[in-house]
């Protein structure tokens, strides 16, 4: 592309007129009203417990309005985001059909009780989103990305399709709510194909490794939309697994399975991170890490946890893609300096709070008192305390005493803010069929624990880096399909 040949389609922001599209506005005051409503609904399925149903075909039960209340939230910020965002573009109101679309084809899956409109919300929300990363016209790349991600999220549909076919022939139930009963007497085999079909689909949506190809290859997307795809689409495969939970732990040897595809997805998008190039690609690799950390959670039989940790990963994630821009440095690249040494009263502050977000998860969850699969939870959440920690005593322009108090002071109280809403989430969840049963520890749950420790250990202290085979597997594993790559400024300069 020369830039002579098509159309311009942003330009400077137009004075606003009578004339001027109302869409916008419109659809962001409508937004915000679903999120009122939502909050509304809410308090009272709190309020009354028991869920309401529609016929076989809906039903509002405390997975839908949590999910309902955390959507229509995310999207009333993308909206009021992209008012100024999308500003001047001639597609501004098709950019808002679809982003309002897509609210209402989520807030439709997660109500689903009927496995036909399951499945269709399924096949629509991966369409829309497909056409988000593709909105861009002119672009031969977003074309291509669309496309892309359009192939990925039909296998994903026809894999579940799969699922729900097998879970109605042999039970003859065709609702969701229906199969928690039925499933204990269905053939062994057929539960463990639906559950892996199930497991399958979710992977490709969530963009677990080695489905994330379209992941990274979604950067053509407006920034509104990426934002709200890494903050509420990758989330559907959690709440998929989450709604069919008794298909999910119908088997111990299947929970496993799910644990290891999870921790697999969370250790790669870890390593993936280290070599990303760019802003969105490393916001991109930390989605497949954090996705695969929510898939392993779901095995571990802590539903309530992998509801958690999707909302607060949506709020994360959704101001780290609109804050983008921000982190983009407008200078020169600067030589990088060797990492500096902790020290031993760093290290003393780090561990001392690792270990003491470990206790206070531990104490107010319930999790890791037990000798179960709590134990490598919370092994997790002293990994993540460790990491989050290191990073601020090692942010050397601010000064010591600040560095060393503030680690606790902030750790600490966010840990109990995570426990707490934990908690809550587990409590809105618990007459959810499958939901609460933790697995047993197992030998897998043994060498999962070991392999985080040893990737932490060798992300952090920079080992990693002298294997180049593993550099090149990793840098490899970032590339998008050339057809995808904006590579040139005249390929997305139109002016």
């Amino acid at each position: 592309m020369d830039g002579q040949n098509q159309t311009t389609t942003v330009g400077e922001l137009p004075t606003p007129t009578s004339s001027e599209s109302l869409v916008p506005s419109v659809l962001t005051r409508a937004v915000w009203l679903l999120w009122v409503a939502s909050l509304g609904v809410l308090a009272a399925q709190v309020w009354r417990g028991t869920p309401w149903e529609l016929g076989g075909l809906a039903v509002v039960d405390g997975l839908t309005v949590v999910m309902w209340a955390t959507v229509t939230f995310f999207s009333g910020v993308v909206h009021s985001y992209s008012r100024r965002y999308m500003a001047g573009s001639e597609t501004i109101d098709r950019f808002f059909a679809r982003v309002f679309t897509f609210t209402l084809v989520v807030m439709v899956l997660v109500a689903a009780d009927s496995l036909a409109l399951f499945g269709a919300a399924w096949l629509a929300m991966g369409l829309v989103m497909a056409s988000l990363i593709g909105h861009v016209r002119g672009w031969p790349q977003a074309r291509a990305a669309g496309a892309l991600a359009r192939r990925y999220f039909l296998a994903s549909s026809a894999s579940l399709a799969a699922a729900l076919g097998a879970l109605w022939y042999q039970t003859g139930v065709a609702t969701v709510s229906g199969v928690a009963s039925a499933v204990e007497t269905a053939p062994s085999t057929v539960v463990l194909f639906a559950g892996g079909a199930l497991v399958l689909a979710a992977m490709v949506q969530s963009a677990l490794i080695p489905f994330h190809g379209w992941l990274l290859s979604s950067m053509t997307a407006p920034t509104p939309a990426s934002a709200l795809m890494h903050a509420g689409f990758v989330n559907a495969g959690g709440i998929l697994l989450v709604r069919f939970a008794p298909v999910v732990t119908a088997d111990a040897g299947f929970m496993l399975g799910v644990v290891l595809v999870g921790a697999a997805s969370a250790l790669g998008g870890k390593l993936l991170k280290t070599v990303g190039t760019d802003v969105k690609t490393r916001l991109g690799c930390s989605t497949v890490g954090q996705m695969g950390f929510m898939i392993m959670q779901a095995g571990l039989g802590f539903f309530g946890a992998a509801v958690t940790h999707l909302i607060l990963h949506g709020f994360y994630k959704a101001y780290q893609f609109l804050a983008s821009g921000s982190q983009v440095e407008h200078e020169h690249p600067k030589e990088s300096k060797p990492a500096r040494s902790t020290g031993p009263v760093g290290v003393a502050v780090v561990a001392v709070t690792a270990l003491a977000g470990g206790v206070l998860f531990a104490t107010l969850t319930g999790k890791g008192t037990k000798f179960d699969s709590g134990l490598l939870l919370t092994l997790l959440v002293v990994l993540t305390v460790l990491h989050a920690a290191h990073v601020v005593v090692t942010h050397r322009s601010l000064p010591g005493v600040v560095r060393y108090g503030a680690v606790p002071l902030v750790a600490l109280p966010a840990i109990a803010v995570y426990a707490t809403v934990y908690r809550a989430i587990s409590g809105i969840l618990s007459g959810h069929p499958g939901v609460g049963q933790s697995a047993e520890l197992t030998v897998v749950h043994v060498v999962v624990g070991v392999a985080f420790l040893a990737a932490y250990v060798a992300v952090e202290s920079g080992v990693y880096r002298h294997s180049r085979r593993l550099y090149a597997t990793l840098l490899n594993a970032t590339r998008s399909p050339a057809e995808t790559k904006l590579t040139s400024t005249e390929e997305y300069n139109e002016h």
